[in-house]
């Protein structure tokens, strides 16, 4: 029995240029259009243009519904002004991560939740099941909207030529545009260590989307081309960003990645906040001491990528395992992520990776492996 994927609105433009297509979570998403490595430099020399649209797009509103973001979500969230964009975590009772997620303020009593598309059906069953007496509405708006990525050091000035507005917006910050009948979010946000933006639409203006920002796709000067999901990871990985499923899981806790800058432990303690799913296990694993393992980059010798799963050892022990890895294009060299016992993770510790038919040396560094 074959399960059709979904499509999303740009899937004409995929086509039409040559895509690469995948089935990624469900979704008919381009891998790339040609190289992954020439997208990879597109995007850290100019700019790129991806897709992101099968990424979930929840709507929260109503009198409670930033307690119950704050109820569900790591972050504070009430108090963030309009316009303001927070990266957060939602937890598990144990506090292993459900999802990592963006949320934008747009009123006190309004709020949009971007989630990764592989747990949106996840989180909206979760958020049913502890809503409790919370008054608010919820509405999935992922299938009725776009969503697009534009990344690179090019990409401010580009958009300066459509709007004087949106390139003074300050990092994590957003502003709601309206061309003729609809309006458009565009926050300066993104997933590639680059300056950029990513824009929400109505799926009606996919099309004319493409056609601002790419003019003509296939000229040599084109300031923005398309890329696709390959590009989307390697470049994530320099930047050293965790993508679920490999830095953070429903097993491994947001303190064990690194991502302390995206909790609040003491919500509750000074006013009527409430306390948010997971962070009793969090807080228990702050009192004893941290978590025993922590995530930490990886310069590996050679040129070949080590995989998740792959074992990292240390005098021929296993000390921990690899979460990512590729060959970074800028950096020309094998790199990697990996969660390790927390003595071992110190700069600069000498450390092997299994690859299965050899071994190769690496030194541990901090991240992101590229500023």
């Amino acid at each position: 029995m074959t399960t059709s994927l979904r499509q999303t609105p740009f899937h004409s433009f995929h086509v039409d240029h040559g895509a690469k297509l995948v089935d990624y979570t469900g979704w008919e998403m381009p891998l790339h259009y040609g190289s992954i490595i020439k997208e990879h430099h597109q995007v850290r020399r100019s700019g790129g243009l991806f897709d992101v649209s099968h990424m979930g797009r929840l709507r929260f509103s109503g009198r409670d519904a930033h307690r119950f973001l704050d109820h569900v979500c790591t972050r504070q969230i009430g108090g963030m002004q309009p316009g303001q964009v927070r990266y957060s975590l939602v937890c598990n009772q144990s506090g292993g991560c459900r999802d990592d997620v963006l949320v934008y303020c747009i009123s006190d009593s309004e709020f949009l939740m971007v989630c990764n598309a592989a747990n949106r059906e996840k989180l909206l069953g979760h958020f049913d099941d502890t809503r409790g007496e919370h008054i608010f509405k919820l509405r999935d708006e992922t299938e009725t909207t776009a969503m697009v990525a534009v990344q690179g050091p090019n990409v401010m000035e580009l958009i300066g030529k459509f709007s004087r507005e949106i390139p003074s917006l300050k990092r994590y910050r957003f502003t709601e545009k309206s061309i003729l009948i609809a309006k458009l979010l565009v926050s300066r946000t993104g997933y590639t260590g680059e300056d950029g933006v990513e824009v929400i639409l109505p799926k009606m203006l996919a099309g004319q989307m493409v056609k601002m920002l790419l003019g003509n796709v296939d000229a040599d000067d084109t300031t923005v081309k398309p890329c696709g999901l390959g590009a989307r990871d390697s470049l994530r990985l320099e930047a050293g960003m965790a993508l679920y499923g490999h830095e953070i899981t429903e097993e491994i806790d947001p303190l064990t990645a690194g991502l302390n800058f995206a909790i609040k432990l003491n919500k509750g303690a000074d006013d009527d906040t409430p306390r948010f799913i997971g962070q009793d296990a969090l807080e228990a694993i702050t009192a004893g001491g941290g978590p025993s393992r922590i995530l930490t980059g990886l310069k590996l010798q050679g040129r070949r990528a080590a995989r998740q799963g792959m074992s990292v050892l240390q005098d021929g022990q296993r000390i921990g395992d690899i979460t990512s890895g590729c060959f970074s294009p800028t950096l020309d060299a094998s790199i990697a992520m990996a969660i390790i016992d927390r003595d071992a993770a110190t700069e600069n510790t000498t450390v092997e990776v299994d690859l299965g038919r050899s071994k190769v040396e690496g030194t541990t560094c901090r991240l992101p492996f590229l500023k």
